[in-house]
């Protein structure tokens, strides 16, 4: 069984819903919220599915108020939605910033049931669990059933990540100096709506404000070192711009989660095409997993997981200046970032991981 041909296994595309508009990316009746810059000013804004935006700066500081005030500010927004007033900006013409300025981010790993079987079957770490002999198609249906059995028995798994490498929608993606190997996984995140402690996972719904495309860039040769033996290192997963977030927030009832399909195209290629069910844990388990080990917050965002279709799945195809990317996820909207050299004037003083000690 070849690379390619695992994804013959893949489950089924996810339907799509009636009313998509070209001008957002968001169905009829439905809203986004977001930061937006125009005419030199920043601010809270909505955006219409027919791509109008209102300004809500006379009525919240910042995008983290108004999820800190989560329940008022939604009846709010909607009634400012329902009334459609008439808006001289336009969704084409502001410049889209991260829709929440300073979140925590809480990076779910390892939650795509193709993509984890994927990952085990070729990747150098787990090459001592392969048989003697072995062909990758049995060693992938045994690591299929080993990631089946994490689900039934398992938890799930996330790291934390840095607000510093949060960029709007649209901006650029400066490649760093430090790492060779520059990769995309487009992943479907929720934010938070509120705290808990101890949360059922029946219950964590209520934590969901709504929903949100965040790609989670990394340089994935600069994760494991020979001169620290335990766990990972995720600082090359937050480098400048190696989360682009946005356009928008879409608030959670407006977004049906059997629908929901992951697209992100390389110079026009399609990379990702995947639909969400495939998640091993849903947004509201991974929710309470984390309400027994952090405080959560309003406007946190949990990335939860990445699809197949990255760069290893490609022919070790990595990103590299001059590349576009084109990323949509079903009801939140597309995203279009240059790849671009780093301009910088300085140099490493470190350097790449040291992965594998010299003899």
């Amino acid at each position: 069984m070849s690379k390619s041909t695992l994804h013959d296994l893949k489950p089924k595309p996810a339907p799509q819903p009636e009313g998509i508009h070209v001008a957002t990316g968001l169905i009829k009746g439905s809203f986004g919220i977001g930061t937006y810059r125009a005419h030199g000013k920043v601010f809270a804004g909505l955006v219409q599915a027919d791509g109008g935006v209102y300004d809500l700066s006379a009525h919240y500081a910042d995008t983290l108020a108004l999820f800190e005030d989560w329940d008022r500010a939604l009846d709010l927004l909607a009634d400012i939605s329902a009334k459609d007033a008439g808006t001289d900006l336009r969704f084409a013409d502001v410049e889209c910033l991260p829709p929440v300025s300073r979140p925590n981010m809480l990076c779910a790993g390892s939650n795509y049931r193709q993509h984890v079987a994927e990952m085990m079957t070729y990747n150098k770490f787990n090459q001592d669990k392969r048989l003697p002999g072995e062909s990758d198609e049995s060693f992938f249906l045994r690591n299929l059933e080993e990631v089946d059995r994490r689900a039934r028995e398992g938890m799930p798994f996330f790291w934390t990540g840095l607000h510093s490498s949060l960029c709007g929608a649209n901006d650029e993606i400066p490649l760093p100096l430090v790492g060779e190997h520059p990769d995309w996984e487009l992943e479907f995140a929720a934010v938070v709506a509120r705290t808990g402690r101890y949360i059922r996972p029946e219950d964590a719904g209520d934590l969901i404000a709504g929903y949100v495309m965040v790609n989670d860039l990394g340089t994935v040769d600069e994760f494991r070192r020979a001169d620290v033996r335990w766990g990972h290192d995720w600082v090359s997963k937050h480098q400048p711009n190696f989360k682009p977030a946005g356009p928008f927030i879409v608030p959670k009832q407006f977004v049906d989660r059997s629908k929901v399909q992951i697209r992100m195209k390389l110079n026009g290629e399609i990379m990702q095409d995947w639909p969400i069910s495939d998640m091993i844990f849903e947004p509201e388990q991974i929710l309470s997993y984390a309400s027994e080990r952090i405080r959560l917050m309003p406007g946190d965002f949990l990335l939860t997981g990445s699809p197949p279709g990255n760069g290893a799945m490609h022919n070790n195809r990595w990103m590299r200046p001059g590349d576009v990317l084109e990323s949509e996820i079903t009801y939140l909207g597309r995203q279009t970032n240059k790849v671009v050299a780093e301009d910088t004037q300085g140099k490493p003083t470190y350097g790449p991981f040291i992965t594998e000690w010299a003899e």
